[in-house]
């Protein structure tokens, strides 16, 4: 059944700027930023806005639109209770009214008054079957959202999670390919300093890597940097 959306031309241009991130090849930290400041956009009578994502190892990285919002999802964390963790583990929009009358998380919400937020609203991002993590705003004052900002915090939800699970995903190979690159230079240096060694004392080829492995336990080096320092060697006696 479709859905009115609210804020329908403001939800299109936040989509479409969430796209260009992709285009722009930004990093994860970099485009939960923007995530944060769009989120505050999209509902203006937010204060502020944050992101938390977890991993399979359940460790948190966030992003914040200001230090107001920075530290009420510190408290969730440090209280290891609150809405928006609640959102991300049970894979549901979470909605508080009025902070100061909800009994749900008492510690955090006790712990967060003082900071001037009275409302909060939460959805979880998802990417297929992947819970990345949630989407939070915090309200200027109570009542601020309503079933409307759920159904445009969802939406906004499931589109940032697409980008962050596509930005990790370029992320990931990036580290791959530098891993790879990495892995093909210290093979080459090695394959180098054993044609060093081979051509200096006259060894076979198992004798001189099993040399550089020796000198590297002696020395206490790892072996690229052992392999370099015989290939830098036999260059300088050529000069």
């Amino acid at each position: 059944m479709p859905v009115n959306l609210p804020l329908a031309d403001e939800l299109a241009l936040v989509f479409a700027r969430l796209s260009g991130v992709l285009l722009s090849q930004e990093t994860v930290d970099t485009s939960l930023r923007l995530i944060c400041e769009l989120a505050q956009l999209t509902l203006p009578d937010s204060s502020g806005a944050g992101v938390t994502l977890v991993d399979a190892q359940g460790s948190r990285t966030t992003a914040a639109s200001d230090q107001v919002a920075e530290r009420a999802d510190a408290l969730q964390y440090e209280l290891h209770e609150g809405p928006c963790l609640t959102a991300a583990a049970h894979r549901v929009v979470v909605r508080v009214d009025d902070i100061e009358h909800d009994s749900r998380w008492p510690r955090w919400a006790r712990a967060v008054q003082p900071l001037g937020v009275h409302a909060t609203l939460s959805s979880p991002m998802i990417a297929g079957d992947v819970t990345l993590g949630a989407i939070k705003v915090y309200g200027r004052r109570p009542g601020v959202y309503d079933a409307d900002s759920e159904r445009t915090l969802t939406l906004f939800a499931a589109q940032a999670a697409i980008m962050v699970a596509n930005v990790q995903s370029l992320e990931a190979a990036r580290r791959l390919s530098d891993q790879l690159k990495d892995a093909l230079r210290t093979r080459d240096v090695i394959a180098t300093a054993k044609g060093v060694l081979v051509g200096r004392e006259g060894v076979d080829q198992e004798t001189a890597f099993a040399r550089l492995v020796s000198m590297s336990q002696r020395d206490g080096k790892k072996l690229r940097d052992v392999a370099e320092l015989v290939v830098r060697s036999a260059v300088r006696r050529r000069r």
